[in-house]
């Protein structure tokens, strides 16, 4: 092969790995607008505050113990898509952790759509642990670095799991008008968390009509109201049962009695087995009564290491008979059992309507105290932080691209400029290296030919190319230098054989003389693209010398 078949085509193969390196695109930051945006540009570390709550014991808090050990960072993922897209990421493992960033102005959800997103992205898994956001009740005394589970919050929404639990929170804290408590209002029959490595896209949206909808990577996976999907229900019911109420001590709640009255029949046999012997039954005229159940196994040999004195005697092992298996049975025949046509068992006596009954006895209905009716239980409590208060048995969890506000639109806006992108492009990186994994390559032929082989290993090595650009260039002066030795050994070889044939004495008839000759064959290789069609990517050429038989004259002129 010439080299200048081989640079050219290593400079292309630069040329494509060079493309492909850079197609990944760079972070640009967004323009959509919201009440809070967050996609951890610089300054974050002003806005998100880790907490430092100390640890509670005996009621009291240790000033030496810290509640939250765990550690954030701002950074790009292991396996970024986007240059310069950077996340805040979870960095301890088996450890609590806790961080906040207040919101410019306190966020009123009252009459409006209200809209919770973000990013989640995996990067070690989820073997245990949250993943899930807590929008802070708007506190003016609020101290982000006290933030803890005890902190009140608005809403808790987004993906958590451990062992079999695997669901995607969506819980609210609800005021009792009347007694002027907060209770937590869960989802019922949460829908399911995506666990696998990939960044995926978790959006809450609560409309003034107390729909809900909840979209994981865009799509819709759980939809209800607030008034009817969620235990406790948000409005307590209109009448309960009177607690001073008591079952009068005469209340008859069995429906039926034993007939004291009755007698046991005097035919009444409780002795009588279940089942008795049918005499009527006779054996089968092809039943082997000699036959064993089992015989040695006629196929089994002594080991050859059996010693009789320290093993004892060898016994073959046994095996069913297989005359059994071809007639009735074998051994000896006894009569079946069949069920006692007299068979009563023991005598009970029978229920009869109690005529004491009064019915089942319930407590009468009161007017409950504390009824009250909420049309609107999206008219949530003013929201004035975010926060992420977990436990995880897991690493790398990565937050991002955080959208809280009223706009359904604004917020898939920014899902297109940024989820929808490195979802694209995770997944075609998914993909290429699913290619890359090694395939089952046919060996070439034991009697190819010279050129055959060197094809073989060259169209391999395009497939390679073709998978994973970058990769494959880097091992080209491997394959180049590999290929090289290939061609020249043989040629080497050869001129070595043709050469010491010429340097040996032999009788030449006169009227004919040798004469050294080039022999040049060409092979083309091509690669199928895309589309199908092929495409020229290599051109190697083959010399080598040999003797060719010629008349005198014309090995004279050509020494001339």
């Amino acid at each position: 092969m010439k080299l200048s078949y081989v640079v050219p085509a290593y400079l292309a193969l630069l040329s494509v790995a060079a493309a492909h390196e850079a197609a990944s695109p760079e972070f640009k930051e967004t323009k959509v607008t919201a009440p809070f945006v967050e996609q951890f540009t610089s300054g974050w570390d002003k806005r998100w505050i880790p907490s430092h709550s100390k640890k509670i014991v005996d009621g009291v808090e240790d000033e030496d113990l810290l509640a939250y050990k765990g550690k954030w960072a701002v950074e790009e993922p292991t396996e970024a898509v986007i240059v310069g897209d950077q996340g805040l990421v979870v960095k301890d493992a088996a450890a609590h952790h806790a961080i906040t960033a207040k919101f410019p102005e306190p966020i009123d959800p009252t009459g409006k759509q209200f809209v919770a997103q973000y990013e989640v992205k995996l990067q070690n898994g989820l073997e245990c642990g949250g993943a899930y956001m807590k929008l802070l009740t708007a506190d003016g005394s609020f101290d982000q670095a006290k933030f803890s589970d005890k902190t009140p919050y608005t809403i808790m929404f987004g993906p958590d799991k451990c062992g079999l639990t695997n669901k995607i929170h969506f819980i609210f804290r609800h005021k009792n008008p009347i007694t002027g408590e907060f209770e937590e209002k869960h989802l019922d029959s949460p829908p399911a968390a995506k666990t696998d490595k990939n960044t995926h896209l978790y959006t809450l949206i609560v409309n003034p009509d107390q729909s809900f909808k909840i979209l994981v990577d865009n799509e819709e996976v759980k939809k209800g109201s607030l008034l009817t999907d969620f235990t406790p229900a948000v409005n307590p019911v209109k009448e309960i049962d009177d607690p001073s109420d008591k079952k009068p001590a005469d209340w008859v709640d069995d429906a039926k009695m034993i007939d004291a009255s009755a007698k046991k029949p005097a035919d009444w046999d409780e002795d009588a087995p279940l089942e008795i012997v049918d005499d009527s039954a006779k054996k089968p005229s092809d039943w082997l009564d000699d036959a064993p159940l089992t015989i040695p196994d006629p196929e089994a040999e002594k080991p050859e290491d059996w010693d009789d004195e320290e093993d004892g005697e060898w016994v073959a092992p046994t095996i069913p008979n297989p005359a059994c298996e071809n007639a009735a049975g074998c051994g000896e025949w006894k009569r079946p059992l069949k069920r006692n046509p007299d068979y009563k068992g023991k005598w009970k006596a029978p229920m009869i309507d109690n005529p004491a009954y009064k019915g089942v006895w319930a407590p009468r209905k009161i007017d409950n105290p504390n009824y009250f009716e909420d049309k609107t239980p999206s008219n949530f409590n003013k929201i004035g932080a975010i926060g992420f208060e977990i436990w995880t048995m897991s690493n790398g969890i990565l937050f991002d691209n955080i959208y809280v506000g009223h706009s359904a639109a604004d917020a898939k806006k920014l899902a297109q400029e940024s989820f929808s992108v490195k979802h694209k492009l995770e997944v075609k990186k998914e993909k290429e290296e699913e290619a890359k994994k090694p395939k089952e390559e046919k060996p070439v032929a034991a009697d190819a030919s010279f050129v055959d082989q060197i094809k073989h290993q060259v169209v391999n090595f395009l497939e390679r190319v073709q998978a994973s650009p970058v990769d494959a260039v880097k091992e080209l002066p491997l394959v180049a230098a590999g290929l090289l030795v290939s061609l020249l050994l043989p040629l080497i070889l050869l001129s070595s054989l043709l050469g010491g044939k010429s340097a040996a004495p032999a009788a030449k008839p006169v009227a004919a003389a040798d004469k050294t000759v080039k022999v040049t064959k060409t092979t083309k290789i091509s690669s199928k693209k895309a589309d199908g069609t092929e495409e020229p990517v290599a051109v190697i050429k083959e010399t080598a010398t040999a003797k060719k038989r010629v008349p005198k004259k014309d090995a004279a002129s050509d020494d001339e």
